[in-house]
């Protein structure tokens, strides 16, 4: 199933967010926005714009076959990381000085929130889009965010990729992803999302922005895990809230919170008449019982 495109105005939010932060500072020519050489301020041109979106291609398969290199320049397929839970995917590049790293940074901090462990109950597998980049930068990456999560065995749950242009290309454009160089600034303009997949590969839920709200991601988790994760609370939030694909979260659903909340109702009623029927037998004897006494 194909939903609309993302409103390119994301795309464009993102990409001043880049340029705001390259004005503080930021060297142009390591990405992600920047300064020209006169100092002004650099944005990217209309025409360029037109091809920064995320396309949301829910339901579609991500090609596992495809070839990378892992952190320590080990040959993998993207299958190596599927299989037996859902996957957290995300495009980046790892000398990306603004966009990317706030992208890093949100996954982390839901990450560390969530009750569910890296490696035991979901994956993740970041992939550089820049075919520059090989194992040493995305080593580098790995072992600072692997830090960052404070958990056990997140080494063997957060794979960070780099690879060919035509393995790069060929992913971008399965889930959707859309970026550009700029030639002017030596930068890559791009979009910010993350992506959950199934334990098949089948793309599931698309998370928007810099931020991810951990409910989100753990509801998000839960429903491409296809029943394998969560508790029953996590099902019963599932029934209420539904995946709205025109925003990238969870929202309430309030006719099946009004159908729970009459269900609830129904029975706590129910359980108050049982109740009463049952104890008036023995209310009756023992005031027969006292009447009795009395005489």
């Amino acid at each position: 199933m194909k939903w609309p495109k993302i409103s390119k105005v994301v795309g464009v939010t993102c990409l001043l967010l880049a340029a705001l932060a390259s004005a503080w500072g930021q060297s142009p020519y390591r990405g992600g926005g920047g300064l020209t050489a006169e100092g002004a301020l650099a944005t990217p041109p209309p025409s360029l714009l037109k091809n920064i979106e995320i396309e949301q291609k829910l339901g579609g398969q991500i090609p596992l076959d495809l070839g990378f290199k892992d952190e320590n320049g080990k040959n993998v397929k993207l299958g190596d990381y599927f299989g037996s839970r859902p996957v957290v995917l995300t495009l980046v590049y790892y000398q990306c000085p603004m966009l990317c790293g706030e992208v890093l940074n949100g996954m982390n901090s839901s990450f560390r929130v969530l009750k569910f462990d890296m490696g035991k109950q979901y994956e993740v597998v970041t992939v550089s889009f820049d075919p520059r980049e090989g194992p040493d930068l995305a080593l580098a990456k790995k072992k600072s965010m692997v830090e960052e999560y404070e958990r056990p065995g997140a080494e063997q749950g957060w794979h960070f990729l780099t690879g060919t242009p035509e393995s790069i290309n060929a992913l971008a454009q399965a889930v959707g992803f859309h970026y550009q160089w700029d030639p002017r600034t030596q930068q890559y303009a791009h979009a910010a999302a993350i992506m959950v997949a199934t334990p098949q590969g089948k793309l599931a839920q698309y998370l928007y922005g810099v931020e991810y709200a951990p409910r989100d991601l753990r509801l998000a988790l839960v429903e491409a895990s296809q029943d394998k994760l969560g508790s029953l609370v996590d099902h019963v939030l599932l029934y209420c809230y539904h995946y709205d694909p025109r925003t990238g979260k969870y929202g309430a659903m309030v006719t099946r919170i009004l159908q729970i909340a009459g269900v609830i109702t129904i029975l706590v009623l129910g359980g108050g008449l049982f109740l009463m029927l049952k104890l008036e037998p023995k209310h009756h004897e023992s005031a027969k019982g006292t009447r009795g006494g009395r005489a």
